[in-house]
């Protein structure tokens, strides 16, 4: 074999490099496995109640950094756009008192938007590309814009780099595959009793 070889030497260099490819991907399977490093599950549960618009609002330049951020003890009321009932959600997860919105970061909007270019009038800058979080602007430089609506999560950040002021937030219009029922909103107080009677209710039937 090592005769045959030696006077095939083009043979003999590919034998030596799949042996060579097999060796080094099999250490590098092994060192994947022996140091592999597992997540944080409850980094991973914040991060799918938050709304993943990574607009930064909450002073965190995405929803994963704000939801490591929680975990490590930040405020769980700093995301606008998921508004109170993401905060309400993440209360529930860690088990603590919901609090309201911090304005300080922003207000909540009732209404969902998504980011529209006045195509006739953009004049192919790129800036616009550079500040989408979520890659939902198609174009070239010196070529008209255009937004993938479906990528767009409405974080507004696109809106203030543009030099022409050439694009809108426009409210998303709601279909009936999208419709779904507003319960209505309770007082403050009223809320507080109903959580108080909840708790109370599993208290006294822990104690049975």
């Amino acid at each position: 074999m090592i005769d045959y070889l030696l006077t095939h030497p083009f043979i003999g260099a590919l034998v030596a490099l799949v042996s060579l490819a097999l060796i080094f991907g099999a250490i590098l399977g092994f060192a994947a496995v022996q140091f592999k490093v597992e997540g944080d599950p409850i980094v991973d549960q914040l991060d799918n109640l938050l709304p993943q618009t990574q607009c930064g609002q909450c002073s965190y330049p995405g929803c994963r950094p704000y939801a490591e951020a929680i975990a490590n003890g930040d405020a769980i009321n700093k995301c606008p756009p998921g508004g109170q009932a993401t905060i309400n959600a993440i209360a529930d997860l860690l088990d603590v008192e919901a609090p309201t919105l911090d304005e300080e970061h922003g207000e909540e909007s009732e209404v969902k938007t998504v980011a529209y270019i006045r195509e006739d009038e953009c004049i192919g800058c790129t800036k616009c590309i550079q500040a989408c979080p979520m890659d939902a602007i198609l174009g070239a430089a010196k070529q008209m814009h255009t937004v993938i609506a479906d990528e767009c999560t409405g974080c507004d950040l696109c809106v203030e780099p543009c030099p022409v002021d050439c694009i809108d937030m426009l409210p998303i219009e709601t279909t009936l595959g999208d419709w779904h029922w507003q319960p209505p909103k309770l007082p403050q107080q009223q809320f507080e009793n109903i959580i108080a009677t909840d708790k109370q209710a599993v208290e006294d039937g822990a104690a049975a």
